[in-house]
């Protein structure tokens, strides 16, 4: 295949970063009807944007598609997995094993794009001690003695609110590299400390929001 000499991704667009999934999602979906070549103006009609916004956006993985052809499906599938690090394990330790944590271990989808949950913690004393999909879940105070053994650079928060940031100084003076917030609060970290909010209930105040405004 071609080579490839992904940009740094600190100077990718976020935007972009946000896309490339979506063009990833698109071309699987390809792979399984046999489709072998594909263009971009089919990614834009798939995804409903410009064509030249996909174009510009795969620029960021150094692939060139065969004029008047396109790209070639398998091709760039593993360009894009390898661009966005889906290729490779990234192990994951979890905080909060309640509904919304237990439903992100077992989903097996997150693994088959690079996210590996390796621990759980939680203070309930039902549920420490005990697996959930094969993952041990124990105590928040066991997490920096456990940290080298599980070899995990990410967090996932998904405590109640009003523990988010405690939980999120444990995650740091564990070692953790990364957080991947998913309650409302917004958390304070270092600058070296890597942030990504996902409130499930900002996007509900969305969606809210929106269908009120429909009815008006």
């Amino acid at each position: 295949m071609a080579e490839i000499k992904p940009k740094p991704i600190n100077k990718t667009p976020e935007p972009t970063l946000r896309r490339l999934p979506w063009y990833l999602a698109y071309l699987k979906i390809m792979h399984t009807k046999e489709t072998s070549v594909v263009s971009s103006t089919q990614i834009a009609g798939a995804i409903g944007i410009d064509a030249s916004q996909v174009a510009k956006d795969l620029s960021y993985v150094d692939i060139s598609g065969k004029t008047r052809v396109g790209y070639e499906v398998d091709q760039l599938i593993e360009v894009l997995e390898l661009f966005l690090g889906f290729n490779r394990k990234h192990k994951a330790i979890i905080f909060g094993a309640g509904s919304l944590g237990k439903a992100l271990i077992l989903d097996s989808g997150l693994n088959n794009y690079g996210l590996e949950i390796v621990a759980g913690f939680d203070v309930r004393a039902d549920l420490i001690g005990t697996t959930i999909n094969g993952i041990s879940i124990y105590h928040p105070d066991e997490c920096g003695s456990l940290r080298g053994t599980l070899d995990a650079e990410i967090g996932i928060l998904t405590v109640p609110p009003d523990k988010a940031q405690e939980v999120t100084n444990i995650m740091v003076d564990g070692g953790l590299k990364a957080i991947w917030n998913f309650t409302p609060f917004r958390v304070k970290v270092p600058e070296n400390i890597v942030l990504q909010d996902t409130s499930l209930f900002s996007h509900l105040a969305v969606i809210f929001n929106s269908l009120n405004q429909a009815d008006l």
